[in-house]
């Protein structure tokens, strides 16, 4: 099989290499359609410590049931699937402590390699968090499963009310993506804050009231006009910009609850107004991955039709067009995701791809 290999950041190779093979209760899934992703991109740049460089790339994806493994009775070859590319252990403290996405092996076992023609899928994610996809959705949309996942997990840290206002920091896939999950949890008015008019706009199709183009307007101000003096009841930063992540009390209203979404460098200090903290008692809550539960919420939106994720994709390319989707339109901001698909791929060397 043709699959896309991260050599080292920047350096991105198609090659030849076998086919895998299922072992007992794994399946391998003949792969219709990757998703790039804001993780992917960091590995492009700079690496990533949690993936193996040299080594497979790409998480998010959906395909077909190619081969299954012994003991396998859930799905058989042909069945198309969605899934995400890990699942807790089950056992360690985390687990038992209900604290699945912080999984002592959660994040050793992922899989990488979306970018291919198959991928082998271990049996715990086999048995935990793989579906069956619905003739209904399509592919792409079925690929979205796992950034999904990681938002309705963050959004399960708080209690969304009916009059609650949300501000989305970042109008990027996942600022987008907590949009349309604000908006299907019940939320009286979301705002986005972020750059870009191709995103701001994509915001306001997708269901927000009000956009606040950062390059343009302050957001403090602008939040403060639109809450009544307030903040927000919510406010979730997407961006991952240390800047951003020290503005957030300041938008949050008394007694409002904050996500970090976004992620920083290990290491990084971030600094904030502890009387703001303390006396009008602001809830700051990082957030990770996902649990069994919020795969299956996320799912459920997507099979549903509570949500349409089809608006967040940007273009199609094949796996020989991947350097091209990563260094030009990804690494210059274009678009939000794009779709690959590994149908007709020939293996290149990174400087012909």
């Amino acid at each position: 099989m043709i699959a896309s290999l991260l050599l080292e950041p920047g350096r991105l190779e198609l090659r030849d290499v076998e086919i895998p093979k299922p072992g007992p209760n794994e399946v391998v899934v003949r792969v219709r359609t990757a998703l790039t992703c804001g993780t992917d991109l960091k590995a492009f740049r700079r690496g990533h410590p949690k993936m193996m460089i040299p080594g497979p790339f790409g998480h998010e994806f959906s395909g077909d049931i190619h081969e299954v493994g012994e003991g396998v009775t859930k799905f058989k070859p042909g069945d198309q699937v969605m899934t995400v590319p890990s699942a807790p252990c089950g056992d360690c403290i985390y687990c038992r402590k209900d604290q699945e996405n912080l999984c002592a092996t959660v994040m050793d076992e992922m899989v990488w390699g979306a970018f291919a023609e198959y991928v082998r899928m271990p049996s715990h994610i086999v048995q935990n968090n793989m579906f069956q996809k619905p003739a209904h959705l399509s592919y792409e949309e079925a690929a979205m499963l796992e950034p999904l996942s990681c938002v309705v997990y963050g959004m399960d840290q708080v209690e969304v009310k009916p009059d609650d206002t949300i501000l989305i920091i970042g109008a990027g896939a996942i600022g987008l993506l907590h949009v349309m999950v604000s908006r299907a949890l019940g939320a009286e008015r979301v705002i986005v804050a972020g750059r870009r008019e191709n995103r701001l706009k994509l915001a306001w199709a997708l269901g927000a009231d009000a956009v606040i183009d950062v390059e343009k307007e302050n957001t403090f101000n602008k939040v403060k006009e639109l809450t009544n003096g307030l903040g927000a009841d919510i406010v979730i930063e997407c961006t991952g910009q240390l800047a951003v992540w020290e503005e957030t009390p300041d938008l949050t209203r008394p007694g409002g609850s904050v996500i970090l979404f976004g992620g920083l460098p290990s290491g990084t200090k971030a600094t904030f107004d502890t009387s703001r903290i303390h006396y009008d008692q602001i809830t700051l809550k990082g957030v990770f991955h996902y649990t069994r539960s919020a795969v299956k919420k996320a799912y459920q939106l997507l099979t549903e039709k509570k949500i349409t994720v089809s608006g967040l994709i940007s273009g199609t390319y094949s796996l020989n067009d991947l350097k091209h989707v990563f260094e030009d339109l990804l690494h210059q901001g274009q678009g939000i995701k794009f779709a690959v698909v590994p149908n007709d791929a020939e293996p290149r060397s990174a400087k012909a791809g």
